[in-house]
């Protein structure tokens, strides 16, 4: 039982690092990305593609690859987001939704259906592990995964509270117009913080491609778990985010000793158990709020 909690916590390490960037949008835009496993998918095509044309190492090519993926970001907040949310909540979900659309047909077109992974162009760290006491094996890659979501959302948590553009991205958040008052950009901020999230995007595709293989329409399942690691650990809390991908491959882990089919069960029943109860207390919250009497009346 040891064995499958350590394997949960590393794989929760994934799940916290795709769900990172769907948790930040979220945060600062109030936005439900829905292109989000798409553009991730993306990212590992893209250095696929530079590994197996140009022989550049996924490591090296996310040097390439990062930077491009921040100014999609930049562009998809400016010319697609900004215009969209004027529209009300609902369209930038739309636009999003066909954005994923786009993105998976052409990737479709590009390079067809066969599945393509990085694992080749990693050597021997896509399958190389150590042994912890209690013949206990964990992937090296796996363990590189977590320490990396780890530093990343510790790295997101400091720019944040610490820098002045992270506060500018805060007030921004909290309420776009008063912000203006004091002389914050509020588009620079949004569109920063979308570049932000759209770089933590690209690790995760990059991580995708080396632990598993991947298609042109791999994108939705990553939706869903980054989706319910986000919701189970708290939408736009980054350290909840952590907690809730763990949380969601915990229960995937242990449902898959269950059934052979219990991986996606597990981890889908962990999170509407998690929404039912958020749901619950809300419901309760407001019926008090609305049920306590009023000063005048006492």
């Amino acid at each position: 039982m040891s064995n499958q909690i350590i394997q949960g916590v590393l794989l929760g390490g994934y799940y916290a690092l795709i769900a990172c960037g769907l948790s930040f949008m979220f945060s600062v835009m109030r936005i439900i990305n829905l292109a989000h496993g798409s553009l991730a998918v993306l990212s590992a095509y893209a250095l696929w593609w530079l590994a197996s044309r140009f022989h550049i190492p996924p490591f090296a090519g996310l040097l390439i690859v990062l930077p491009l993926m921040a100014a999609i970001g930049w562009a998809l907040q400016r010319f697609l987001l900004e215009r969209s949310a004027r529209g009300g909540a609902l369209l930038p979900i739309l636009t999003t939704f066909g954005l994923a659309i786009v993105i998976d047909n052409m990737l479709f077109e590009q390079f067809g259906a066969d599945t393509r992974s990085l694992a080749p162009f990693i050597g021997s760290l896509s399958y190389d592990s150590w042994e912890w006491p209690g013949s206990i094996y964990v992937g090296k890659l796996a363990v590189i995964i977590f320490l990396i979501a780890v530093a990343l959302l510790g790295g997101l948590q400091l720019f944040l509270s610490r820098t002045g553009l992270g506060r500018a991205i805060r007030a921004t958040s909290e309420d776009p117009d008063t912000s203006g008052l004091v002389g914050v950009d509020a588009r620079r901020a949004n569109a920063v913080a979308a570049a932000i999230a759209m770089v933590t995007v690209g690790l995760a595709g990059a991580f995708l491609g080396m632990r598993a293989t991947f298609d042109p329409y791999a994108g939705a399942p990553q939706l869903l778990f980054a989706f319910e690691a986000a919701v189970i650990g708290g939408a736009g809390s980054l350290w909840g985010t952590l907690i809730g991908g763990i949380v969601l491959a915990l229960a995937q882990t242990l449902g898959a000793q269950v059934h052979p089919q219990g991986f996606l069960i597990g981890g889908h029943a962990a999170f509407l158990i998690v929404l039912f109860v958020r749901l619950s207390m809300s419901g309760f919250s407001l019926r008090g709020l609305l049920h306590r009497p009023s000063r005048s009346a006492s």
